[in-house]
């Protein structure tokens, strides 16, 4: 298994589900049931079955139990371990892994189990199930193995244990919704691909993580009347949560980010609110590119970087020069602020054409990863 592959990088596509509120091709192939037009579907508590009682298949010298906050020293170094290997340039800051244990919709007690070896934790696991669903009921499965443990069956006793919490959330829903159990593997561990795959999680989404240096040209773009450009701000994170939510309606995966996810993103001691900026039209925010730098990446990148976590506009003014002009804004303000690269990802089959912007401003694909889907 791997971790999540977005922020501080890699967590919008758990909390903040950076990705369609439309139900994918994928959603039809991967074996959910299709009912005739017209007919209403069931509630989820009637299509998914959940066991009432939940046991991990044993593992030879692991013992397996619910993570505790005593524990978070012993799960942040299993993600640097992991990252190490499956995704080197960058790590998941302890906060952003302590705010995913405390969120109030989190029952670490139910939702989290770590696996330990000889008192060592060796493997963790997470079913996050955010709430105020508007399209898909999602519980995202996080997590994975320490590379010196891998091969020996931990990972699959692990996913199987993520996936029976994850139908417990989803038969816990009365809304006749479409369920996705969603996970994420990196390229540069296939293993966890095949993992997932095997256990009927079917590949249905890709994603490109792009990078540019900034030493290159960044073009001067200016907004379209009367639009006018800003840094972000707190006073202004309200209405930029409700440009945030608006501009991804149409992504793939994309639900509202519930506030207390937004104001623990717009408050991260990574979020760089100097170097985002946001398009106004009148008080309303239509436009939005935030960033975040963390230091603590540095040292394993060899270079200084900053990190694109969220670019959106809405709607109504899409294909008219405002994310460009954003981008733009944030490439000058991160070669200002002494900065080397910059660093996204990015949906390969966004609906927007956001790709052929990132690569028409310089960056290139360096990594991919997967979104794997069982739906209901």
């Amino acid at each position: 298994m791997a971790t999540r592959p977005t922020p501080t990088r890699r967590k919008s596509l758990a909390v903040f589900g950076t990705g369609p509120a439309i139900v994918p091709g994928p959603f039809r192939r991967s074996g959910a049931p299709h009912y005739p037009d017209g007919m209403p579907n069931p509630p989820l508590s009637e299509r998914v079955d959940a066991a009432a009682e939940l046991q991990p298949t044993p593992v030879s010298g692991v013992a397996w139990r619910p993570a505790t906050l005593d524990r978070l020293d012993d799960i942040v170094a299993l993600s640097a371990a992991m990252a190490a290997v499956d995704h080197p340039e960058w790590s998941e800051p302890r906060e952003e892994i302590e705010e995913l244990l405390t969120l109030s919709f989190v029952d670490i007690a139910r939702d989290t189990l770590i696996g330990e070896l000889a008192g060592r934790v060796v493997a963790f696991g997470q079913a996050l199930a955010p709430f105020e669903p508007e399209t898909i009921v999602r519980s995202v499965l996080l997590g994975g193995v320490h590379p010196e443990f891998r091969g020996r069956g931990i990972g699959r006793s692990l996913l199987a244990w993520l996936e029976g919490r994850g139908r417990q959330q989803l038969a816990a829903s009365a809304l006749d919704l479409p369920g996705w159990l969603m996970a994420y593997s990196q390229d540069r561990n296939p293993a966890a691909a095949r993992l997932f795959e095997r256990a009927g999680f079917p590949t249905v989404r890709y994603f490109a993580q792009l990078e540019r240096g900034l030493d290159g040209p960044i073009p001067e773009l200016e907004l379209p009347a009367p639009l006018r450009m800003v840094n972000a701000s707190l006073e202004l994170s309200a209405a930029t949560r409700a440009a945030k939510n608006s501009a991804f309606r149409d992504h793939w995966g994309s639900q509202p980010t519930p506030l207390e996810a937004w104001d623990n993103f717009m408050t991260a001691s990574t979020r760089r609110l100097d170097l985002s900026f946001l398009a106004l039209e009148g008080d309303e925010v239509v436009g939005l590119v935030i960033l975040d730098v963390n230091e603590d990446d540095w040292a394993l990148q060899g270079y200084s970087s900053s990190y694109i976590s969220l670019v959106g506009v809405v709607a109504p003014w899409r294909r008219r020069g405002v994310a460009p002009a954003l981008l733009a804004a944030s490439l000058r303000a991160s070669r200002d602020a002494g900065l080397e690269r910059t660093a996204l990802d990015v949906d390969s089959e966004n609906p927007t054409g956001a790709l052929g912007l990132y690569t028409g401003m310089g960056f290139e694909s360096v990594h991919t990863s997967r979104a794997h889907v069982k739906s209901f």
